[in-house]
C-alpha cells in the first residue's frame, strides 16, 4: 500500500498543514461567489426584456363585439375589432427667439454694437400615433324568404376629427356571411342591425350599438 496523501512534503509542520487547508477553503468560497455574481446580470437582463415586451404589446387593442339582433330577431351581427397604434413623425414650423450682435461704424470710424432679438422659424417634429383598425363581421340571416328577406349591418365610423362615414353589408342567404373593413383614427364605431331587401334596409332596426370606443 502507498503512503497516505499529505499537504506539502515530509518536512511540513502540522501548523503549516492547517494553514494551507484554511486558505484552500477561502479560495473555494471566493470562486463560488464569483459564479453567482456573473449569473446575476443575466437574470436581471431577462426581467428587463420581459417588461419591454409587455409594454409593446399594450399598444394594441382587440375585443369581440355583439352579438346584436335586429328588432325582430330575424338578423344578427357579431364580430371582432382590432386596433394597432403606430408612431409617426409630425413635422411643423416653430418660431424661436435668437439674439445676435449687430455692429456698425459711424462716420468717425467708431464701432458701435448692440444685441438684436429676432424671430426665426425652424422645422421640428413631434411623435404622434395613427390608430389603424380592422372590424370583422359575421352576419346571420334567420329569414331568407319573402319580400324583405335580407339581413343588414350598417356601421357608423366617427373619426377623431368629428367627421363620419358609413359601411353597409347584407346577407340574403340562409348561411352566415363574413365581411371586414378597415381604416384609421376612429373615435367611435357603431353598428345598426336591420331587415331589408337586396338594395337597402327597410325596418326592424336595432339602433346604434357599440363596437369600439377609443380611449380618452
Amino acid at each position: 500500500m502507498g503512503e497516505p496523501y499529505q499537504y506539502g512534503d515530509s518536512n511540513t509542520s502540522p501548523e503549516e498543514i492547517l494553514t494551507m487547508r484554511f486558505v484552500s477553503r477561502i479560495l473555494i468560497g471566493v470562486a463560488a461567489a464569483t459564479v453567482v455574481a456573473v449569473g446575476a446580470p443575466v437574470a436581471a437582463n431577462a426581467t428587463t426584456s420581459s417588461a419591454s415586451a409587455t409594454t409593446t404589446a399594450s399598444s394594441s387593442y382587440e375585443a369581440d363585439w355583439g352579438a346584436y339582433p335586429s328588432h325582430d330577431h330575424k338578423a344578427e351581427a357579431q364580430g371582432h375589432v382590432s386596433v394597432d397604434k403606430k408612431p409617426y413623425k409630425h413635422w411643423y414650423w416653430k418660431k424661436f427667439k435668437v439674439q445676435k450682435k449687430h455692429c456698425w461704424y459711424d462716420k468717425k470710424g467708431n464701432k458701435h454694437c448692440k444685441t438684436v432679438t429676432k424671430w426665426v422659424k425652424k422645422r421640428v417634429f413631434e411623435w404622434r400615433h395613427h390608430e389603424f383598425f380592422k372590424v370583422d363581421v359575421k352576419l346571420t340571416n334567420h329569414k331568407w324568404w319573402g319580400k324583405n328577406k335580407c339581413a343588414w349591418a350598417t356601421f357608423k365610423v366617427v373619426n377623431q376629427d368629428g367627421s363620419k362615414y358609413f359601411e353597409s353589408f347584407r346577407n340574403c342567404t340562409r348561411h352566415p356571411k363574413f365581411f371586414s373593413f378597415s381604416g384609421k383614427n376612429a373615435a367611435h364605431i357603431f353598428v345598426d342591425v336591420s331587415r331589408g331587401n337586396r338594395h337597402h334596409p327597410t325596418g326592424h332596426h336595432s339602433g346604434w350599438r357599440d363596437v369600439y370606443h377609443a380611449a380618452a
